[in-house]
């Protein structure tokens, strides 16, 4: 019940978003008719339209996408013919294209006797193109969709969602109504009125058609309402939550005792550790996996403390919590672990034992614990280290230990482990394997675990993505089937990475980038020559590419020349 609230909540709080200005012309032009004919049923349209297409992008089948493709310029054209109908009466009668005959008609009933028909189909059409902003709440939604699967649930999460903004909405709508009446009896205006509605609407569908409302008014949303949305999730206990950011001088709580690690299936830099044994020293424990673009980038920090703080009593403990398959195996993890420097004790946790005994949800998470044994704050996921070191001096302050005036650690990370451009990051980790797919255009969608020959479909639209030539897709990976086998994937951030695995027995597998139909060059990643040719040898994540100059939408091809890759989930910085 929390989260309906939560969802409904988040949904009311657009009406203070930039992005829903390209919605607010097709609801304003009803203004002036009865709310409950036409008003009412254009926001209950609306909704449900919405919910069921955020629904479908949740399931991430190839055809819902093109359904919905197709659904917008559908509306677009219904929407533009009833803007020209609100501007020009007399095109009506001269309409001859059948949509735009179509839009004319639908708009002509609903400004003749109120249509309440017509209005919920204007409400549909105005569902397809409403792409409100991912704020927290709404993230939260569609994330546990990804994670888990589409549900009844989350489709009631989703119209929940909707009905909050519809909500909004229909209080804008009464206050306008009022408002258009007031000028007609007062000024004469109707017909200037109507005509402005008309042009306005234009303007809008304009916007949509090129894009506006999922480009800049989605970065001017996400800093207008995030801090309101994070706020009633924190507030109401919903969602990650850290505690290492505490106040200069506010005492650090006791958030319980320091879980066993005795569900290790191995250790690396050092023999079995154990909770008892550590006592008197202040541990850190950090929750990572080595595939993990989240993982790598906070990983220089963790590296530097060890190092920082070792002679004043601080263990850093890596507790390796796989996520795929490859992750399990411990040759693979040894590899990663002297390939990335890590000179600290490392626990093994294929098992989660470690994980479930912390109650952990979240890669990186960072745990901090006193010399007698208590965790006395945390931290999930990545950011804030300079209140984390605050942290740990704190402790280490508690524990006796002295000098620890010195500032604090400069550890700026090179390549996938350099710090994300958060700012300008559209795109979410996408996995490529059917039981978390999201995004995926292929026409029938993603065949399980069945040798097939994708049609490739390019993507128009950001993070949306496409086999093409010969796959097998399955629960948690794709491989190859041919050479020459590609995806292909429309994107927005500044790095681009994947984590790939060579072909059978370790047969390495050489591939192709392309950035726009073009060779990355200047904007090659680290694991990518200027040409875009590179080889992938083992499992893990790879930085494809990393642009050098404004960051934004991009088509990315990747192309395997030989058989057999492993091809697991794309992440971005």
């Amino acid at each position: 019940m929390l989260l309906f609230i939560l969802a409904y909540l988040g949904g009311a709080l657009t009406i203070v978003s930039p992005c829903i200005l390209p919605v607010l012309p097709f609801v304003f032009a009803r203004a002036d008719r009865p709310f409950v004919k036409s008003g009412l049923p254009l926001l209950a349209g609306m909704a449900v339209t919405f919910a069921a297409v955020a629904s479908l992008a949740a399931v991430g089948g190839g055809w819902a996408v093109q359904a919905n493709s197709w659904g917008r310029i559908i509306a677009l054209v219904v929407l533009a013919a009833f803007g020209l109908l609100l501007l020009f009466p007399g095109l009506a009668d001269r309409a001859t294209r059948p949509l735009v005959a179509l839009g004319a008609r639908l708009s002509e009933r609903s400004s003749q006797d109120g249509g309440a028909g017509a209005s919920l189909l204007l409400g549909v059409a105005t569902g397809l193109l409403w792409a409100p902003c991912a704020g927290p709440i709404l993230g939260l939604v569609l994330t546990g969709a990804a994670l888990q699967g589409a549900s009844v649930a989350t489709s009631l999460l989703l119209l929940a969602y909707a009905a909050g903004a519809a909500t909004s909405l229909a209080l804008a709508l009464l206050v306008g109504g009022r408002v258009f009446a007031a000028m007609k009896r007062s000024l004469g205006a109707s017909e200037w009125v109507r005509r402005g509605l008309g042009v306005v609407v234009l303007v809008a569908v304009a916007a949509i058609a090129l894009g506006f409302d999922t480009g800049a008014l989605t970065r001017l949303s996400l800093a207008s309402t995030s801090k309101l949305e994070q706020g009633l999730l924190d507030r109401l206990g919903v969602g990650p939550k850290n505690s290492a950011a505490v106040a200069e001088g506010a005492p650090l709580p006791v958030e319980g005792q320091m879980p066993s690690l005795a569900g290790a299936t191995a250790w690396i830099n050092s023999p079995p550790l154990t909770r008892e044994g550590l006592r008197g020293k202040v541990v850190l424990v950090d929750f990572w996996t080595y595939s993990c673009i989240n993982c790598l980038r906070s990983l220089p920090y963790v590296q530097a403390w060890a190092k920082k703080y070792a002679d004043k009593g601080l263990v850093v403990i890596g507790v390796h919590a796989p996520e795929f398959a490859f992750e399990h195996d411990l040759a693979n993890v040894r590899r990663a672990v002297k390939d990335l420097g890590i000179a600290y004790p490392v626990a093994v946790d294929n098992d989660d034992a470690i994980w479930n005994g912390f109650h952990n949800s979240y890669w990186p998470a960072h745990y901090f614990i006193d010399g007698q044994g208590r965790i006395r704050a945390h931290h999930f996921g990545e950011g804030d280290y300079d209140g984390s070191e605050r942290v740990i001096k704190r402790l280490l302050a508690e524990n006796g230990a002295t000098g620890l005036t010195g500032g604090l650690a400069d550890a700026k990370g090179a390549g996938a482990m350099a710090a994300a451009d958060v700012h300008d990051q559209l795109s979410p980790e996408t996995y490529l394997g059917y039981e978390k797919a999201v995004g995926n255009t292929n026409r029938d969608g993603l065949i399980h675990d069945r040798r097939t020959d994708y049609a490739p479909v390019a993507p128009s639209l950001r993070n949306h993505w496409t086999y093409d030539d010969v796959w097998t897709v399955g629960a948690e990976r794709a491989v190859s089937g041919v050479p020459d086998a590609g995806i292909v994937y429309r994107f927005h951030a500044r790095d681009l990475h994947m984590v790939l695995g060579p072909g059978p027995g370790g047969k390495p597998v050489r591939f192709r980038v392309r950035l726009d139909d073009k060779a990355p060059g200047a904007d090659a990643g680290a694991d990518v020559a200027a040409d875009g040719t590179g080889v992938v040898t083992t499992q893990r994540l790879y930085q494809l590419v990393r642009q050098k100059g404004p960051v934004k939408d991009r088509t990315f091809w990747i192309d395997f020349l030989d058989p057999g890759v492993e091809a697991f989930a794309f992440t971005f910085g």
